[in-house]
């Protein structure tokens, strides 16, 4: 893949909002939920409806750098064009055939057209991108009352009241989840972590980089990795540390001369989706893309502790990162595209042992909620990025060892914990469509350490040290 950036910006507009199902108050206080459930639960369960459309960038294998900027931007188009879609579903102003088969209209010209673009650029036209074009509903649990603007009282009646309200009146509608059934007590949980044993010649050094929680305030609603050039293009807002620069128009060569938030001038950029409190209070993006206009509503909490480690292999040593390096983990779009590439894993401090995949936890007073971003630690030698964003990187095996063709790296280890007040709803910010699921999770990183800083890791990781 080329490391050059791309220069063009593309403003998708439009907001989405999510249908408000049959609500009542819920037992347990002040907490407000929707009655019933779905899939196994009361069949009389309300639920709300999604739209569930292939991903296209995810079938995606070569694209010539030539076709590059004209498929990120068809690729962007995409997913403002669900977004839309979703927004006239929720809304009421569309729905059934009529809405598919308007949106399967225009996914098929823009995936002629991202075709035509990499057939022109000398590649073979891709195969079977047509059969994409169309999309389906998809049902889940009706959103949380609680949701629903003025919710920050904390007045069950009040709650409730608000609940009515928002079925008679559509400019009131909760915006997108998430479902009390998407919340389990951590206590709940059975312990579920198993790690593969070290091997003789294993890894077993560390190296630490410390880049605060945010301070400066670097928020976004970019993807420069997914949709670079393009304004607005994950549709949710991200948390960055590192580098101070990085948004959709960054470049390597912009990145590489930015300043840092890290304090021994790792320059690389680390970004995650927003948590949420979802106490019906307006965030300073309320009606921001990115934000409010993306359904992304609530209170952005600031992260209690980042931490940033670097490990090794637990089969052999491992061989430094390129500069520039990209890799994402976990699927942004998890909850319709399914779980095959899902790497959420959310828990409490105390509970570590217990990783929730598909449920945000309930943790015990005292105990903070923790996200942790385990990254692909194999690599296939030569590229830094790949067509769909995944296939120059790996997950080891379950031994801890890399696939033909891959070498162990130092693997990114992020580890994220919020304070969360008691009882309190919470939700990771998402696509519109993809109702804050907290299967959706999911971290980014671009390698912009030097080459000496990167040495310097190897160094410690294979030599068993713990640096910083």
């Amino acid at each position: 893949m080329s490391q050059k950036g791309h220069k063009r910006r593309l403003r998708p507009a439009h907001k989405a909002l999510a249908v408000m199902s049959a609500l009542v108050l819920g037992g347990g206080g002040a907490v407000v939920v929707a009655q019933g459930a779905f899939a196994g639960q009361d069949a009389a369960a309300p639920v709300t409806a999604t739209i569930d459309c292939p991903d296209v960038g995810d079938r995606l294998r070569t694209v010539p750098d030539q076709a590059r900027p004209a498929v990120d931007e068809k690729l962007a188009q995409l997913d403002t064009q669900v977004a839309d879609a979703y927004r006239q579903l929720s809304s009421g102003r569309a729905r059934g055939d009529a809405l598919l088969g308007g949106l399967k209209d225009q996914r098929g010209k823009t995936i002629a057209s991202l075709s035509d673009a990499i057939g022109q650029a000398g590649d073979a036209r891709p195969e079977g991108l047509d059969a994409l074009s169309a999309c389906t509903m998809k049902q889940a649990p009706a959103p949380d009352p609680a949701d629903e603007p003025g919710a920050g009282d904390g007045e069950a009646q009040g709650l409730a009241a608000q609940g009515a309200a928002a079925q008679q009146d559509g400019a009131r509608q909760a915006k997108g989840g998430p479902a009390r059934s998407d919340f389990v007590a951590i206590g709940n949980v059975r312990p579920n972590v198993r790690k593969p044993g070290n091997r003789q010649g294993a890894s077993t050094g560390s190296f630490s980089v410390q880049c605060g929680r945010n301070e400066n305030g670097h928020f976004n609603p970019d993807n420069v990795i997914v949709a670079p050039g393009v304004s607005n293009g994950a549709h949710h807002m991200h948390d960055y540390v590192g580098n101070k620069t990085t948004d959709a128009f960054s470049t390597n060569n912009s990145l590489a001369a930015s300043g840092t938030t890290c304090t021994n001038g790792d320059q690389s950029t680390y970004y995650w989706p927003v948590l949420r409190l979802r106490d019906g209070r307006a965030e300073r993006d309320a009606k921001a893309p990115g934000g409010g206009q993306d359904a992304n509503i609530g209170t952005i909490l600031r992260p209690k502790q980042v931490t940033i480690d670097f490990k090794g292999s637990p089969v052999g040593k491992v061989t430094a990162m390129p500069r520039f390096l990209r890799i994402i983990t976990g699927d942004a779009k998890a909850f319709t595209n399914g779980p095959g590439n899902a790497n959420a894993s959310w828990s409490c401090t105390g509970f570590e042992n217990r990783q929730l995949k598909d449920k945000y936890p309930v943790c015990p007073k005292g105990s903070d909620v923790v996200r942790t971003f385990t990254f692909q630690s194999c690599w296939d030698g030569n590229n830094i990025d790949s067509a769909n964003h995944r296939t120059h990187v790996a997950f080891a095996n379950k031994d801890g060892s890399c696939k033909a063709g891959f070498k162990a790296l130092p693997q990114l280890v992020q580890r994220i914990t919020y304070s969360v007040p008691p009882g309190a709803r919470f939700a990771v910010d998402s696509f519109p469509e993809q109702l804050h699921k907290p299967v959706t999770d999911h971290g980014d990183f671009i390698n912009v350490m030097s080459d000496g800083l990167m040495a310097k890791a190897v160094r410690c990781i294979n030599d068993g040290r713990a640096c910083r």
